[in-house]
């Protein structure tokens, strides 16, 4: 009994002085990104007709990213909410729109959107052959403009006179990134796709990824697309892109989530199909009865399950409880690791083309996992997440007074990048959850 009394004691000292050391990363980080964020800030010029936002102050020079700029918009609102500078608030307005706006003034009836925009480019000289069959946008270009509307008091007005490209960039997904025997999406090489070496999409034939990660930000685009519908008065329009919401949604639980696993994956794609000449005879008697093959890798990416709200509550039960509590697959002691630590594919060396997503912890695969524990209800674990990634900033900002674009999983030491901006300025909006202030969140 007196040793049980010791070790509880202990326990009660050690978790003050734990709080305080996050207390501690917490302001650094703070520090760091209040004093560095404006840089960020473009003005117009050459083939872009809007200022806009790029995802770092010095790095990417005057280049505008996708999902990039949309993830920094949304940390950007909290730092101006935590400093409540009310007058650069509304300033920053043109910027954030811009962001959208020159991305739909190089989109046109045929929905093609690029996943970037060099400040001289025009669309004549990026746009590609045959732009059905190279990826374009991520779907995340409806998610950016409906948090913008959201965040604005709902007004979607400025969207209206280009709206028509986004419900085109939209349709062209729908029309040509969809697999129709599933009802999945596919990227159609490994080009671009964000988390660049994914082993579900990297090295493998084209339009064969029926990828969870492009999956379930599509589902979020659709339904996205779908308030910004309603916003503009287009009622009609909207259910069309809840349907498609709702369809893809049961397309997923259908195809992608795993019973045995208790874990989304992505699905190969990539079969012969069921009538062939040479193998009619060989086959007549059972014909597959099936349209995908899932690929059992694990990929952080099957977490946005939570974060997109796909997932059951009981779905969601079994991965915290079986893959992110687990410390033999994603759970390391600075984070999730961006591929389990059981697969062959684990790699932490350092690569900047493609960026590594073979195991390093990354800023936005802690934080998209985060938002998915917090949205279940999964508080306790949100607070260990939430709290890996601060002191992983935290420690980086003291040790070297910059952050890098991602990071050993055990020990938390950089990897590659110094001065990575971008989506770890979404550690905030985890700090102030932590501290118990209002959170800006993501469409």
């Amino acid at each position: 009994m007196k040793n049980l009394l010791i070790v509880v004691l202990s326990c009660m000292c050690i978790l003050p002085a734990a709080s305080q050391e996050w207390k501690e990363d917490a302001a650094r980080v703070k520090e760091n990104i209040y004093g560095n964020y404006e840089g960020m800030f473009r003005e117009e010029g050459g083939g872009l007709e809007y200022p806009f936002i790029t995802p770092g102050s010095s790095q990417y020079a005057d280049v505008l990213w996708d999902w990039d700029s949309w993830l920094t918009n949304i940390a950007l609102r909290q730092i101006m909410q935590d400093l409540g500078n009310e007058k650069f608030s509304g300033e920053a307005v043109r910027y954030e729109q811009g962001c959208v706006l020159n991305f739909l003034d190089f989109g046109g009836m045929d929905g093609w959107v690029p996943i970037n925009i060099k400040r001289n480019d025009t669309r004549e000289q990026i746009r590609p052959k045959d732009i059905y069959r190279v990826n374009m946008h991520k779907p995340c270009l409806a998610q950016h403009a409906a948090f913008l509307t959201k965040q604005d008091g709902g007004d979607a007005e400025w969207l209206r006179e280009k709206f028509y490209f986004l419900q085109t960039f939209v349709n062209n997904y729908v029309n040509h990134h969809r697999d129709r025997a599933t009802g999945l999406y596919f990227w159609q090489d490994d080009a671009a796709i964000g988390v660049d070496n994914d082993p579900c999409t990297y090295y493998r034939p084209k339009r064969s990824s029926g990828s969870i990660f492009l999956n379930c930000l599509m589902y979020k685009e659709l339904e996205a697309m779908a308030y910004l519908c309603e916003r503009l008065n287009l009622g009609e329009t909207s259910l069309q892109y809840r349907q498609n919401a709702a369809d893809l949604k049961a397309a997923i639980q259908k195809h992608c989530w795993d019973e045995r696993d208790g874990f989304f994956y992505s699905v190969d794609l990539n079969l012969l199909p069921v009538k062939q000449p040479d193998t009619f005879e060989r086959h007549s008697g059972m014909p597959r009865d099936w349209d995908c093959l899932i690929m059992r890798i694990g990929v952080w990416s099957g977490f946005l399950g939570m974060w997109s709200g796909i997932a059951t509550p009981e779905q969601a039960e079994r991965m915290v409880k079986e893959h992110f509590k687990n410390e033999k697959t994603f759970n390391a002691p600075y984070g999730v690791r961006t591929l389990s630590k059981m697969e062959k594919m684990y790699n932490l060396k350092a690569s900047g083309n493609p960026s590594s997503w073979l195991g390093p912890i990354w800023g936005i695969s802690n934080y998209m996992v985060w938002k998915g524990l917090v949205k279940y209800g999964y508080e306790t674990e949100a607070q260990e997440l939430a709290a890996k990634t601060i002191q992983l900033f935290g420690r980086d900002v003291e040790r070297f007074g910059t952050m890098h674009e991602y990071y050993q999983p055990e020990n938390g030491e950089p990897i590659l990048n110094p001065g990575f901006q971008n989506w770890n300025y979404l550690v905030l909006n985890m700090i102030a959850w932590m501290e118990g202030r209002s959170v800006v969140e993501e469409f």
